[in-house]
C-alpha cells in the first residue's frame, strides 16, 4: 500500500476502501462495539500499519494488561516489539511492590485529571503519530459524571489539535444507551456488531456512523477475524464496477441446447435453472461451464450443496472431461459452507474469481444455499440482485441453480428470483407410459428469441440428451400429460439412462 500523506491507511483489507483511503490524518476517531466485536484486533491493526511505513506508535491500555495485549496479539502471529505500550490498570499488588517501569492507577486513589496527566506526559515522551487509548469505559468510571467526562474527552480533543497524531479511541458500550455526546465530539465513528445465529458462525458486521470531511460507503459490511487479524468486505455497489464487452453469444456445446434458446445464452446475462431435486439442472449449468474451458475461458463454480468430488464424479459418467483450476481453459469448483459465510464474504470470493482469476462464465449452485446464508431472508434479494448486476457489468454469463420442492406436477421455490434473472430455464418431471420422464422449457429470455416448446431430456454416458418438441402430448408441466394425438417423437420412445 503506498504512503498517503493525507490519509492514515488503517491496516484492515476492505476497510480503506470503505473509508475512501483510510483514516483523515491528525483527526480523532471513536470506534465502538461490544466486548468482543474486534476493537482491539483492529486498534492493533492501525497501529501495526504504522508501524510499517516508519510511524511512531502509541497504545495506551487502561483495560488490558500488556501481557494479555501481548497474548492476544501472538495469536495473530503480531509482536508489539515496535509499538510503544503503556500499561495504565489497577494494580494493588504492583503498586504495593513499587511499581517498576510501568505507571499503576488505582481507580480508587486517582482522579482522572490524574490518568489524563499520565496519558498526556506519555504522548510528550513517545511523539507518536498514531495513537490508541483502550478503553474510554474505564476513563468513564473515573470521571464519576458526564459532564467531567465529556469535558476531559474536548479537553483530550483539543491537546492533539496541531501534534500531528491519528488518535483512536475504543468503546466497549458500557454507558446506558449510545454515548452520542461521544459520537459529537469525534471526527470518525466506526460501529461493530457481532450476532450469534441459532446455528453457524458468529457474524460480524462494521458500520461508519460518522466520518467528517471525507465521503465514505455507508451501510453494513461483513467481516471476519482470521489468523492474519479482521478482513472487511465492503458492501458490493455494482455501479461502481464495469468493464466494457463485446456483446456475443455463449454456447453450451450442446447443438440441441443451445437450439432450445436460440442459439446460446447472451454474454453478460444471467440464467435461473429451476426444478425438483435430480431434474439436470446443475448438470446443464456445468455443460456450459466445460464448453467455458473448452473455448480457453476460465469458468467458477460455487456449490453449496455437493463434494466437488460428487461434482466432478456426475460430470464423468455424461462424458464431461473438466479440468479443475484456476486460469484459461480450466474450471475452478469451490464448496461453500452456508453456515460458515456471510453473503459479503460470498460476494468478494465472486469477485475475487472474476478481478483476479478472469472467470467469465460463474455458477452458483444452488440459490436455496446461499439462502441459508442470509440471518435476514428479507434482503437476500437485494444483494442478489447487487451481485448479478456486478457479474452483468463485468461481461460475466451467470448460471443460478435452484431446487425447487415437489416431484410431480408444479413445485414450489423457497424464493422466487425469476424476476432477477434474464433467463429463464424450467425443468420438470411428467409421467408417460408407466415411467417417469423429464422436461425442458424456457420461460423467459430478455434477450434475443427462443424456444417456446417443452422437450424431453435424458443424460447418458455420451451426455445430454434433448428430443425434438413433444407436440403429441399437452398437459405436461402438470406432471401427467394426455395425447394430443400427434405421433410420438423418437426421443420419447427411446430415452433412457439415469437421473444425474
Amino acid at each position: 500500500m503506498a504512503y498517503n500523506k493525507s490519509r492514515a491507511g488503517t491496516g484492515v483489507p476492505g476497510l480503506d476502501e470503505v473509508l475512501q483511503g483510510g483514516f483523515i490524518r491528525d483527526r480523532l476517531y471513536l470506534v465502538d462495539g461490544n466486548p468482543g466485536s474486534g476493537k482491539t484486533t483492529l486498534a492493533l491493526q492501525f497501529l501495526r500499519e504504522g508501524v510499517r511505513v516508519g510511524e511512531r506508535c502509541l497504545y495506551v491500555t487502561l483495560s488490558e494488561t500488556r501481557e494479555e495485549l501481548a497474548d492476544g496479539a501472538t495469536s495473530h502471529d503480531w509482536a508489539l516489539d515496535d509499538i510503544e505500550v503503556v500499561e495504565l490498570i489497577p494494580d494493588q499488588q504492583a503498586a504495593l511492590l513499587g511499581g517498576g517501569d510501568v505507571t499503576m492507577i488505582h481507580p480508587s486513589d486517582v482522579e482522572l485529571s490524574e490518568t489524563m496527566a499520565k496519558i498526556l506526559a506519555a504522548v510528550d515522551r513517545v511523539k507518536p503519530t498514531r495513537m490508541v487509548i483502550d478503553s474510554l469505559s474505564e476513563m468513564r468510571l473515573l470521571a464519576q459524571s458526564s459532564l467531567r467526562y465529556r469535558r476531559q474527552i474536548l479537553a483530550l480533543k483539543q491537546y492533539f489539535v496541531g501534534r500531528k497524531c491519528t488518535l483512536l479511541m475504543l468503546d466497549d458500550r458500557t454507558a446506558e444507551g449510545p454515548d452520542l455526546q461521544l459520537h459529537s465530539i469525534a471526527h470518525g465513528v466506526i460501529g461493530l456488531y457481532l450476532s450469534a445465529p441459532t446455528y453457524g458462525k458468529a457474524r460480524r458486521e462494521l458500520q461508519v456512523l460518522k466520518c467528517r470531511g471525507s465521503d465514505y460507503a455507508t451501510g453494513y459490511h461483513d467481516f471476519t477475524i482470521a489468523r492474519d487479524g479482521i478482513v472487511l468486505y465492503p458492501r458490493l455497489v455494482a455501479a461502481d464496477h464495469g468493464s466494457e464487452f463485446a456483446p456475443s453469444l455463449i454456447a453450451s456445446g450442446n447443438a440441441s441446447l443451445d437450439a432450445l434458446l436460440g442459439g446460446g445464452i447472451q454474454r453478460g446475462t444471467s440464467t435461473l435453472l429451476s426444478g425438483p431435486p435430480g431434474s439436470g439442472k446443475s448438470t446443464i449449468a456445468l455443460q456450459y461451464a466445460s464448453a467455458a474451458a473448452a473455448r480457453g475461458d476460465h469458468a467458477a463454480t460455487f456449490i453449496f450443496d455437493e463434494t466437488q468430488e460428487a461434482l466432478l464424479t456426475r460430470s464423468r459418467h455424461i462424458g464431461l472431461d473438466i479440468k479443475v483450476g484456476t486460469g484459461a481453459g480450466k474450471v475452478m469448483i469451490r464448496q461453500i459452507d452456508p453456515a460458515e459465510i456471510s453473503p459479503g464474504e460470498f460476494a468478494a470470493i465472486v469477485r475475487k474469481s472474476v478481478e483476479q482469476d478472469s472467470a467469465r462464465v460463474v455458477i452458483i449452485d444452488s440459490l436455496n444455499g446461499y439462502l441459508n446464508a442470509m440471518p435476514q431472508d428479507n434482503f437476500m434479494s437485494a444483494q442478489l440482485h447487487q451481485l448479478l448486476t456486478y457479474l452483468s457489468n463485468k461481461g460475466v454469463t451467470t448460471f443460478m441453480v435452484i431446487a425447487q420442492s415437489g416431484m410431480i406436477g408444479t413445485p414450489t421455490s423457497p424464493i422466487d428470483a425469476s424476476y432477477l434473472a434474464d433467463s429463464v430455464v424450467i425443468l420438470r418431471y411428467f409421467e408417460h407410459n408407466g415411467s417417469i420422464h423429464k422436461a425442458i422449457s424456457v420461460m423467459k429470455k430478455r434477450t434475443g428469441g427462443h424456444e417456446e416448446s417443452i422437450r424431453q431430456l435424458w443424460f447418458d454416458e455420451t451426455g445430454i440428451h434433448l428430443s425434438e418438441p413433444l407436440l403429441q402430448l399437452r398437459g405436461i408441466l402438470t406432471g401427467v400429460p394426455v395425447e394430443s394425438g400427434a405421433p410420438p417423437p423418437p426421443g420419447l420412445t427411446v430415452a433412457s439412462g439415469r437421473a444425474l
